[in-house]
């Protein structure tokens, strides 16, 4: 679509208009985008759903150590080690504990499972009136209005009663999945109406194993659904501060509909700043790997990451995507988790050497990183996105459908924080913004010039 040239003629002045000296940011103390001088975010509430912890207070002082992530008061080492020792999958008991505040038991769990998987289900004609005749450029965004589109097909939509917001909250849930498979084919054209191609979700799989299932049909390992539901369960929450769930909170707090909060989260998490790093990673990588001719010498990879922080190579941002987290210093628990099964999934793929290669660049890119910037006062190291694009490649999920499988685990974390905030907050969200535009004059029409 064209730009009206009145508008662009316009644009520059709109632009000027918005600009802020950067002195007055200082001069009032503001902490923009809700971080203290130290990187860390200011404290805006409080929350018994997850806590992400990189640092520690000793004398006073804060100091970094191996990050922890924790749902309700567990490890997420925990939640992940103790599935995996009793092999079975650990999302659907991940989403109990965030929505209920506790383990489930046995019963609970198969109890709830089943209930997931019937409600994985669209209502009759949504698929073909919603998704694929109203076919998107984004599945984030094709994602965002099915979601107020069931909105219109709830008869209690509005009511935000605790017992009605969990029915809502596990609907939507377990229909995640379905939308963001249905919504890939629909953009790739791959079901037509006189086929009948449409793979209907197996209520008999795990969450992970049906999301394989509608994508590719059969053909997915046993390693490939274990994988992918990690995935799910370190992604499902992560404290209340990171953009997605404080939008969800803010959005929450006006005492909105489930839709309308869930969908706000949704364009959060379109943002490539928060949900779009681990396509950042591959693309990266992808770059790296046709521009380093031997993956095994390091000093050749080094001088390339040199480059790249040079702003000679790659996009020319200046950044090792992958790398640091606005939390996490020594360590991000969700990357070491997701490292360790990547190692098996890349033997049975036959992509051994490129896993050597992403570990080869998370040994010696700290290095580099910090003799560049010539400082070690910000600990960098991987963090989760660093892998799970080359995971998601490997499972042969498609880019597009990274950011959405986010939402897909995220959408937990979310609905668990909207319950708190309706149940605890009991205040709207305002925080100030203090006006820096000099006084002026009106000036009649006849007058101006």
């Amino acid at each position: 679509m064209k730009i009206d040239p009145f508008i662009k003629q316009l644009s520059p002045l709109a632009e000027e208009s918005f600009k802020i000296e950067e002195k007055l940011f200082k001069e009032y103390d503001v902490k923009r985008g809700l971080r203290n001088a130290d990187h860390t975010g200011v404290l805006v509430g409080l929350t018994r759903v997850g806590n992400v912890v990189g640092y520690e207070k000793v004398d006073g002082k804060l100091v970094a150590i191996h990050g922890k992530l924790i749902y309700r008061g567990i490890d997420i080492n925990d939640i992940v080690h103790g599935c995996q020792e009793e092999k079975r999958f650990g999302y659907d008991e991940t989403v109990f504990l965030l929505l209920f505040g506790r383990l489930p038991l046995k019963e609970e769990l198969e109890r709830f499972s089943e209930g997931m998987a019937e409600l994985r289900f669209l209502p009759e004609n949504f698929n073909r009136d919603m998704i694929l005749t109203m076919k998107g450029k984004d599945i984030m965004n094709m994602l965002a209005r099915s979601i107020l589109a069931l909105y219109t097909l709830d008869e209690n939509a509005d009511d935000i009663s605790i017992e009605n917001i969990l029915r809502q909250s596990i609907s939507l849930i377990a229909k995640f999945p379905t939308i963001a498979a249905y919504s890939y084919h629909a953009m790739q054209h791959l079901i037509y109406y006189d086929t009948l191609t449409v793979r209907y979700p197996d209520k008999m799989l795990s969450t992970a194993e049906n999301f394989l299932y509608m994508l590719k049909g059969n053909e997915y390992t046993p390693l490939e659904a274990e994988l992918l539901d990690l995935c799910l369960v370190l992604h499902a929450e992560h404290g209340g501060g990171n953009n997605s769930t404080f939008t969800t909170r803010v959005v929450s707090s006006t005492g909105t509909d489930t839709y309308s909060a869930i969908v706000a989260a949704i364009g959060s998490l379109k943002g490539p700043l928060h949900g779009g790093a681990n396509i950042a990673v591959v693309e990266m990588m992808a770059d790296i790997k046709n521009h380093v001719k031997n993956w095994l010498n390091e000093e050749e990879l080094a001088d390339y990451l040199r480059m790249i922080l040079n702003k000679e190579a790659h996009d020319r941002s200046g950044k090792i995507y992958g790398f640091g987290h606005a939390v996490y210093t020594v360590s991000d628990p969700r990357a070491l988790l997701l490292k360790e099964k990547a190692r098996l999934l890349s033997r049975e793929k036959g992509r051994e050497a490129e896993m050597g290669l992403y570990e080869a660049i998370e040994r010696i890119g700290p290095e580099i990183y910090y003799e560049f910037k010539d400082t070690k006062d910000k600990l960098i190291s991987p963090n989760v996105d660093f892998y799970s694009g080359f995971v998601y490649e490997c499972l042969k999920i498609p880019k597009e459908l990274f950011t959405p499988l986010f939402a897909i685990s995220r959408i937990s974390g979310w609905c668990a924080h909207r319950l708190e905030e309706l149940i605890s907050g009991k205040r709207i969200i305002r925080p100030a913004y203090m006006a820096v535009t000099p006084d002026t004059n009106y000036v009649p029409m006849v007058e101006r010039k």
